[in-house]
C-alpha cells in the first residue's frame, strides 16, 4: 500500500503533504490501472465525490480538474502534472 494516500478532510497527501493526488500517487495509479482507463476514472470519481463532501467551499470545477482532468493529460505519453 502506498504512503501517498489522502488525508481527509483536507485532501493532502500523507506521504508528501501536497494536494492529493500528488505526482507520485498519480504515477502509481496510472501503473495500477494500465489498460483500464475507465476503471481508473471510476476510481477517481469516487474520490471526487468524497472530496466534494469534505471540501464544500472549493469550486466543483477546481475539484474536477484536480481529480479527473489529469488522466486525460497522460494519454499518448504526456507527462503528469
Amino acid at each position: 500500500m502506498s504512503v501517498h494516500q489522502p488525508v481527509r478532510p483536507q485532501w493532502i497527501c500523507a506521504g508528501c503533504g501536497v494536494p492529493w493526488p500528488c505526482r507520485t500517487r498519480k504515477r502509481q495509479l496510472v501503473a495500477e490501472f494500465t489498460g483500464a482507463r475507465i476503471s481508473l476514472m471510476l476510481h477517481l470519481s469516487a474520490y471526487l465525490v468524497q472530496a466534494c463532501e469534505d471540501l464544500p467551499h472549493t469550486p466543483s470545477g477546481v475539484l474536477h480538474a484536480r481529480f479527473l482532468a489529469w488522466p486525460r493529460s497522460t494519454q499518448g505519453g504526456s507527462t503528469l502534472r
